[in-house]
Formats: structure tokens, C-alpha cells, sequence
């Protein structure tokens, strides 16, 4: 018999290796490859024995369906908190399996507890801590007021002894909606390897999943992220399950931001917003509004953008500061957008404008810590520079909003009018948009102002000093380009 030797895994990636390195080849992280001792025993269903075994029983092995045959009706369960609805689709589909990631102390834990004390009335929940005892979970239900839920506690970490529980339990009425806080805490005991390492963490999600499509259990999995805002572990986790969750936000503000970027059973990039107060999570209906709440009026440097979050027009104000630098090497700083969409917006508006911005320093806030990831917010953006570099605001009644290419040129996006119809609503009359969503809007006669926006020479036209500097750049240049016509 050959005699199992230990084999090294990178932690990041899950590649596998006979001896240790410093630096994994695969995806050249540092420091991330450990020790893994082999296993034992195969785990059961996986042997030769067991295979021939299940083809015998089956006589074939695999069962094929039409797709266009009968299908069992899958009604979701409605949790009762609208955003978390939202954002998984209009609710928990049975059989599925969630990973929700966040920061520490981000809410995850406060928001599953919520949840499954609003579904305790509806179905049979079960909550399991591997970081917390029970005592702790319940100190915190009685701190958001949830202490008499029907929502029952374990703290367990062996994942095969608590799916075992959960099928005995299955005979009493078993468990319908169950929450594992968290992945990294959990272990199969067929490995020798510490949880949180890439072959438990693949291992138990691997378990937990099956156990969800097998018995109709929605499984929630709590997973911790890395520093760059990953859910730490191997990747595969994420393709295992049906949905993905990223629960963000800023410790500075009281937002958190529950944002899908994947879902089997409904639009990806969908957010839920909620507010942190003493009581807990509360959800905001309405957040447009509450991220314009503190906004004063007319602030050079701060324009509202009007954006798309999934299937939400959302309302945000974008806030620019352009002043003198005193080093060799202006500060680009950015919070809440791509940084290299701004270094592109600000060497298109010096290139195609004639803008000096070289020498100054540029900070870029998105308030409310909302993060914003389309590019219609490159107009925006540009208009909130040129204000802070000219002292000139624009008007308090304007929403901004389209693409900016390379060339200048601003382009189309697309929902303009769910953008429109959102501003109006909280009473913005004006708004600086692409050329041909002005077009079509002055068609269908709108009631707000529209004003084309075809170029970012355009826009410059909006700010007095914005446009005399730029004149005066541009007969500078044409009498240079004289100069040397003459010399030549």
C-alpha cells in the first residue's frame, strides 16, 4: 500500500503543489501556501463500490427529462423586509443556496437574524454559529427586540453532525430556511486540514448545497472577505451557489448597501438599501432622498447624479475638489468610483478642453459611501471638476448624467427616461444630458428643462470662466500655430 503523502495548497486560488514555495505560480500571491495533510478515507458515495452500486440501482445511471415536460411549481418565501426581497429576486427560492460577504461588522450576522425572525411565523428557521454561542445570538436578538421569534439556535462547526441532527429533525418537521454563520468556521471531519482552509471551505459548501437541492432547504452561507473585498476561500464556492451577496458600506456613515452580483432566479447588480440604527437594520424605501437629505444648495463642486442601480433609478450626489498641489506629483484621490475612469475624465477634459489640471490635486466623493460602478457617470463627474475649478456651482434644480469617450464626444445611455422620471419625482426641473437623449425627450415633450450636452465643450458652456478660459487657450494656440507658419 502507498503510503498518502501531505500536499501543499495556496490558500487564494486552491492550487495544488507536491512541495512548499513562497509565491504561488498560478496567481502569484505571496505567503499563501500551507500544509494540507491527506485524507484517510474517501468520503462515502465516492468509492468504486458505492458507484457500482448507485448504476445498478439506477440501471443506467442518469435520468433525462424534455425540457418542455411538467415542472413543479417553486413558490418563493417573502421574508417581509422588501429590500432583502428585492435583492434576491422577489424572494427565497426552496432548494437554494446564498453566500452572503461583507466586512467585519458590517451587519451580515444582524441582518440573517432579522430575516429569519421575520420568517419564523412562515416557516421552520434554524440559525448556526460557529463564531458565537447561543448566548451571544441571544443577547443580540433581545437588543433588536426579535427575543420571542420561533427561531431555533445551535452552535456547531462539524458539518456532518449537523446535517445529521437536521435529518432527524427532518421527521419532527425538520428545517425550511436555515443560516451557517460562518463558512470558515465549519468542517468535515473526512480532512485533516484547519477550517477556513480551501479544502474544508470547498468541502462544506460542497455538503451544504447538496443538502439544500436535496431536501428544499434555502441555506444562507455567511462567508468572510479578504482585504481587496473578496469573499475569502476559493473561488468555486461562488460558482457552487445560487446566489451571491456583498453586504458594503462605510463605518463613517450609518448606510449599508446589500448588492447581488450573481442570482440564478433574478437580475444580477440588484441593491438593497438599509440604515444601521440601535435597533437594527432598517430598510429604506426611499433612497434617493435619504442620500440627498444633508445636501446644502448650490455647492461649487457638487452635482447630483442620476443613476441605474439594477433595477433601481437611484439619486446621489457626486462631490469634487480640485485645488493647488504642492507636491512633484498631484494626488488623485477617489472614494466610491473607479479611479481610472477619473485619471481618463480628467485627461480628456485637459486634452479636448483645455483645461490645466496637471498641477492640481483632485478628490472625488461619492456621499452617502454608495459605490458606483456604470459609466454614465462620467459626465457627472466632469461637471463636478469644472465647478470646483471654476468656484462656479451649478444650479441646486439639475441632475447630470451620460458617457464621456476620449474624443469629448458624450454618448447615450440607457433607461434616461426611468433617470428622468426618478429626478422629477424628488423635484429636480433641470438636466444636462446626452444629445440624443435631449432630442428625444424635447419629442415627447417633457416638463423638465433639457439641455443637450453633445460634447464636453458643451458643458463648458454652462461655467462663464470654464468657457473664457478656454477661448483664451484657444486663440493663444492658433497664434502660436500663425508663429510658426511664418517661420517656416
Amino acid at each position: 500500500m502507498v503510503k498518502a503523502t501531505a500536499h501543499y495548497v495556496c490558500q487564494e486560488c486552491a492550487a495544488d503543489y507536491l512541495q512548499w514555495s513562497g509565491r504561488c505560480e498560478a496567481c502569484g500571491a505571496w505567503n499563501s501556501i500551507s500544509e494540507e495533510a491527506p485524507r484517510d478515507s474517501v468520503p462515502l458515495g465516492t468509492n468504486a463500490r458505492s458507484v457500482g452500486k448507485a448504476r445498478k440501482r439506477n440501471k443506467g445511471g442518469v435520468e433525462f427529462l424534455d425540457l418542455d415536460g411538467p415542472t413543479a411549481d417553486l413558490p418563493r418565501r417573502v421574508t417581509g423586509i422588501a429590500e432583502l426581497d428585492r435583492v434576491c429576486g422577489g424572494g427565497l427560492v426552496p432548494g437554494s443556496a446564498l453566500l452572503v460577504g461583507g466586512d467585519p461588522g458590517i451587519g451580515k450576522s444582524t441582518l440573517l437574524l432579522q430575516a429569519l425572525c421575520a420568517l419564523g411565523s412562515q416557516a421552520a428557521c434554524v440559525y448556526i454559529s460557529g463564531e458565537e454561542s447561543t448566548e451571544q445570538v441571544k443577547m443580540r436578538a433581545n437588543r433588536l427586540g426579535l427575543a420571542d421569534a420561533p427561531v431555533r439556535l445551535a452552535a456547531a462547526t462539524n458539518v456532518h453532525a449537523i446535517l445529521d441532527s437536521l435529518e432527524v429533525d427532518r421527521k419532527a418537521g425538520g428545517a425550511e430556511v436555515l443560516v451557517i454563520d460562518s463558512i470558515q468556521t465549519m468542517y468535515v471531519d473526512a480532512f485533516d486540514a484547519a477550517p477556513g482552509t480551501v479544502t474544508q471551505v470547498r468541502a462544506c459548501a460542497g455538503e451544504l448545497v447538496r443538502f439544500a437541492k436535496r431536501h428544499g432547504i434555502t441555506v444562507f452561507l455567511v462567508g468572510h472577505v479578504t482585504k481587496e473585498g473578496q469573499i475569502a476561500g476559493p473561488r468555486v464556492v461562488e460558482h457552487m451557489v445560487d446566489t451571491v451577496l456583498y453586504f458594503e458600506g462605510e463605518r463613517g456613515h450609518q448606510f449599508r448597501i446589500l448588492r447581488a452580483v450573481k442570482n440564478r432566479y433574478g437580475p444580477t447588480d440588484e441593491i438593497g438599501v438599509f440604515e444601521m440604527s440601535d435597533a437594527g437594520l432598517r430598510e429604506v424605501a426611499n433612497p434617493s432622498s435619504l442620500f440627498l437629505a444633508e445636501r446644502p444648495d448650490d455647492v461649487q463642486g457638487a452635482v447630483v447624479f442620476a443613476g441605474i442601480e439594477g433595477t433601481r433609478p437611484l439619486l446621489v450626489e457626486i462631490q469634487a475638489l480640485v485645488a493647488p498641489s504642492v507636491l512633484g506629483s498631484p494626488r488623485r484621490a477617489v472614494v466610491g468610483w473607479d479611479g481610472g475612469r477619473l485619471a481618463m475624465t480628467l485627461a480628456v477634459l485637459e486634452a479636448r478642453c483645455g483645461l490645466a489640471l496637471g498641477g492640481q490635486d483632485v478628490y472625488l466623493n461619492v456621499a452617502g459611501g454608495l459605490r458606483i460602478n456604470e459609466p454614465a457617470a462620467d459626465l457627472a463627474v466632469a461637471a463636478a471638476i469644472v465647478s470646483s475649478l471654476t468656484g462656479e456651482p451649478l444650479p441646486h434644480n439639475t441632475v447630470v448624467f451620460g458617457e464621456v469617450g476620449l474624443s469629448g464626444e458624450v454618448r447615450g445611455v440607457g433607461q434616461y427616461q426611468t433617470r428622468l422620471k426618478e429626478a422629477a419625482k424628488l423635484g429636480f426641473t433641470r438636466a444636462l444630458v446626452p444629445q440624443q437623449t435631449a432630442k428625444a425627450e424635447k419629442r415627447r415633450k417633457s416638463s423638465m428643462e433639457i439641455l443637450e450636452i453633445g460634447h464636453l465643450q458643451d458643458l463648458l458652456a454652462h461655467f462663464a470662466t470654464a468657457a473664457h478660459v478656454t477661448a483664451e487657450r484657444t486663440s493663444q494656440e492658433k497664434s502660436l500655430a500663425l508663429k510658426r507658419g511664418k517661420r517656416h
